[in-house]
């Protein structure tokens, strides 16, 4: 498919580096490459070769993975190997919709964005406008933004008037926030709790069975990468290890809840 004029694409040079820009008529400038012309590469071909400064690259466009890589940061953000888990069990695909909390700098906002777009949504609480405001900046580059709602406020308290398929919180006391997220994840859906400390996974845990969910379970990834070489193939001495608790369950409807 051939490269559209205002697509966000990369550049991939021949060390695995990404250099990124937004395509338009004109010079743009790219960071490490310095001013170039863009215009030239208006219709290429994605995955074709180019020739900058005696410099090979190849143009690509961004999937979640790669947009999840080139996020501003400021703060520790969920990462790839914990987000593909949380899709799968969450079950999301396109239509559903999912509330999450604690949006940080957009790293799984961007997972589920893929996941449920076109026809489904994502609504993001988050009570620092700080962050909110760094998410907007990232996520405003993707085609499926449409399908985002960021709400300021406290996942414990605000309102959501929209019933959810499914629920992941990434706040540091997910139990307090029970009590609401009852009010609009529908019965049968699914619930996500990231958690870095077991005291806390005790917490969310022991509370979830008091609220009568199901299919409690705890997991931890753990990543190794493989350095191949021409002279054989070895494990990373780089690995990327602990990052965060996943604690996943279903809702039921409680008898006190029958009509």
């Amino acid at each position: 498919m051939m490269l559209r004029q205002g697509e966000l694409i990369y550049l991939l040079d021949d060390r695995g580096k990404k250099h990124w820009v937004v395509l338009s008529e004109g010079m743009a400038k790219i960071s490490g490459l310095g001013v170039i012309d863009c215009t030239r590469l208006i219709g290429k071909q994605e995955g074709e070769w180019i020739t900058i400064a005696d410099r090979r690259f190849v143009l690509l466009r961004p999937g979640a993975i790669e947009f999840m890589e080139s996020l501003e940061r400021a703060a520790q953000v969920i990462t790839a190997k914990d987000a593909a888990t949380i899709l799968f069990r969450l079950d999301l695909k396109c239509g559903d919709v999912i509330v999450e909390a604690g949006v940080g700098s957009g790293s799984l906002t961007t997972a589920l964005l893929n996941s449920v777009a076109p026809n489904g949504k994502v609504i993001s609480v988050e009570v620092r406008e700080d962050m909110a405001s760094r998410a907007r900046k990232n996520i405003s580059r993707m085609a499926s933004s449409n399908c985002w709602d960021l709400r300021l406020g406290n996942i414990i308290s605000i309102i959501i008037d929209t019933e959810a398929d499914a629920v992941v919180l990434d706040i540091p006391n997910p139990w307090d926030a029970l009590d609401n997220v009852e009010l609009f994840l529908r019965p049968g859906g699914r619930f996500c709790a990231y958690l870095p400390n077991t005291n806390q996974v005790e917490t969310v845990v022991r509370a979830l069975r008091k609220r009568g969910f199901v299919d409690i379970e705890v997991v931890e990834n753990i990543q190794r990468g493989m350095d191949v070489h021409e002279s054989g193939i070895r494990p990373s001495f780089e690995m990327l290890g602990h990052t965060g608790y996943l604690t996943f369950a279903r809702r039921t409807v409680l008898e006190k809840e029958k009509r």
